[in-house]
């Protein structure tokens, strides 16, 4: 996995917890949930990613 595709996984997962953050403070659920599916996207990425990283070594 490359810095760069590190960084922007980060940065989904990052923007993820603050819309879930903001959702739930505000009680937007819609909001919440859209925070949450962000995180699950990073976090699936980085597996995938991962994976990758394992067949090459």
């Amino acid at each position: 996995m490359s810095g760069i595709d590190k960084l922007k996984n980060a940065a989904e997962d990052a923007a993820g917890k603050a819309k879930e953050a903001v959702g739930k403070t505000t009680g937007d659920r819609d909001l919440e949930a859209e925070g949450n599916k962000d995180q699950t996207k990073s976090s699936l990425k980085s597996a995938g990613e991962n994976v990758k990283d394992a067949f090459k070594n």
